[in-house]
C-alpha cells in the first residue's frame, strides 16, 4: 500500500453550526492500525499545492464482479481497477474523489436503482492515493442511516476523509479540513436531492444544496482557518453535456460571494450528470460543472440506449500558489484536465492521454471530451489538457 499524506486534524467547535445543510465531518485523524501515516513534504514547489479531483464512483453488479475476480475470489479488490490513474492521483498534494454509493455488508451488494457496494471500495481508493471523498449524492440514503454509517466507518478505517453525509448531528455541523502542502483546505459537499427520504429524526444525515447555507459554511470554515474552500456539488441534468440553468445560476452566485474582499468559495467540483461537462472560470473562480463517471458499468441513457459517454470522465488538476500578501487569496496558477475512460471490457480506468502516448486509438474519445470541457471558453483562461 502506498505511503499516504498525513491529514491535519484541528478541533473546530463554534462557527460551524451554519454549515449543516452542506454536510461534512472533521475530527482528529487517527491512522488505521498497522498502517503508517508519515508526514510528507508538498509535491509542489514555491509553497503551493496541487489538487486533483475525479468524478462518480458507481459500482454496479458488473463492477463488483470484476473486483471479485481481481481479488481471486477472496472478497473484492478495487486497486487494479484504479491503477491506471494512480500516478496522477498519488502525486497530488490533495486528491478528492466522489463516492457516489453507500456500502453494504456480508455480500449483500446491489446496483441500481438502490446501490449497496462492497466496502472494499474504500481501501481501493486509499491505495490509489485519494485523501478525501464527497459522499453526498442521490444514492446516499439508498440503505438508510445504516448505509451511511457503514460507508463512513469504512472510509475512516483507511484514513480517507469524507464530506457530505453524517452519522450524528454533531458530525453534520462540522467541516472537513485536509492539509495540502502548506495549506489548510476545507471541503464541503451537498446534493440536489435523494432517492429515499431522510431517516426519521435525522434531517441532518445528508444536506440538500442550499446557497445561503453553503456560503455560511464556507465563511465559517474560513474563519476557522481554511486557506482554500472547495465545494463539491452533486447537481445538474443527467446525460446533458452543457450545464443546465440551475447550475449556471448557482455557480455565478457562489463565486460572486465575498467576505472582506476575498471570495468565500475557491473551487467548485461537480458530479451527477454521468457525462463530462464544461470547466469554466466564473467571477475569477474555477467551476467544474461535471467530471463524469470515473467508475461505472455499461450505462444506458434517458432514451434507453447504451451511451458510451457514461464511461467517459475527467480528472481535474489545479495548482494553487500562496497569496501575494497576508490574508489574500490562494490563486490557481495552473488549471488542467486529464481525460479518462472506464474500459468496461477490461474493468479498468484508463488515462486517455497516457494510453494514446502508448499507441491506443483513443483520439476520437479524447477530442470529444476536450471539446465539451472547453465549450465555455476555459482555454482562454488557461485551462489545458494534461497527462
Amino acid at each position: 500500500m502506498i505511503a499516504r499524506r498525513r491529514q491535519v486534524a484541528l478541533v473546530v467547535t463554534a462557527l460551524l453550526a451554519a454549515a449543516a445543510a452542506c454536510q461534512a465531518q472533521y475530527r482528529e485523524h487517527q491512522a488505521p492500525a498497522g498502517r503508517p501515516a508519515p508526514s510528507l513534504p508538498s509535491r509542489t514547489a514555491s509553497g503551493g499545492f496541487t489538487l486533483v479531483a475525479s468524478g462518480d464512483v458507481l459500482p454496479d453488479a458488473s463492477i463488483n464482479d470484476r473486483a471479485a475476480f481481481d481479488a481471486g475470489g477472496a472478497g473484492h479488490d478495487f486497486r487494479p481497477m484504479l491503477a491506471g490513474v494512480e500516478p496522477v492521483v498519488a502525486r497530488a498534494d490533495l486528491a478528492l474523489c466522489h463516492m457516489g454509493t453507500v456500502y453494504g455488508v456480508n455480500g449483500a451488494y446491489t446496483g441500481a436503482p438502490l446501490f449497496k457496494s462492497p466496502p472494499e471500495v474504500a481501501p481501493g481508493l486509499a491505495a490509489t492515493g485519494y485523501d478525501g471523498c464527497s459522499t453526498a449524492s442521490e444514492h446516499t440514503l439508498d440503505d438508510g442511516a445504516a448505509g451511511i454509517r457503514r460507508t463512513l466507518d469504512a472510509l475512516d478505517r483507511v484514513g480517507v476523509r469524507h464530506a457530505g453525509a453524517a452519522r450524528t448531528e454533531a458530525e453534520a455541523r462540522s467541516v472537513t479540513f485536509l492539509r495540502a502542502g502548506p495549506a489548510l483546505v476545507a471541503h464541503l459537499a451537498c446534493t440536489y436531492g435523494s432517492n429515499r427520504p431522510l431517516p426519521p429524526g435525522q434531517p441532518w444525515a445528508v444536506g440538500p444544496i442550499d446557497e445561503d447555507r453553503i456560503l455560511a459554511g464556507a465563511r465559517a470554515a474560513r474563519q476557522a482557518g481554511a486557506d482554500v474552500v472547495v465545494v463539491s456539488l452533486h447537481w445538474g441534468t443527467q446525460w446533458q453535456d452543457a450545464p443546465d440553468r440551475q447550475q449556471a445560476i448557482l455557480a455565478r452566485r457562489l463565486t460572486a460571494s465575498r467576505t472582506g474582499g476575498r471570495p468565500d468559495v475557491d473551487l467548485i467540483l461537480g458530479t451527477h450528470a454521468h457525462v463530462p461537462q464544461a470547466y469554466e472560470k466564473v467571477n475569477g473562480t474555477w467551476v467544474v460543472y461535471g467530471m463524469g463517471d470515473q467508475i461505472a458499468g455499461r450505462m444506458t441513457n434517458d432514451h434507453g440506449v447504451q451511451d458510451p459517454r457514461g464511461n467517459q470522465s475527467t480528472l481535474a488538476r489545479f495548482t494553487f500558489a500562496p497569496p501575494a500578501r497576508p490574508g489574500g487569496r490562494w490563486e490557481v496558477v495552473r488549471a488542467e484536465f486529464v481525460p479518462e475512460l472506464f474500459d468496461i471490457d477490461a474493468g479498468r480506468v484508463v488515462n486517455i492521454s497516457e494510453a494514446i502516448a502508448q499507441g491506443a486509438d483513443l483520439q476520437g474519445v479524447r477530442d470529444r471530451i476536450r471539446n465539451v470541457v472547453l465549450s465555455r471558453g476555459a482555454a482562454k483562461d488557461g485551462l489545458v489538457m494534461g497527462r
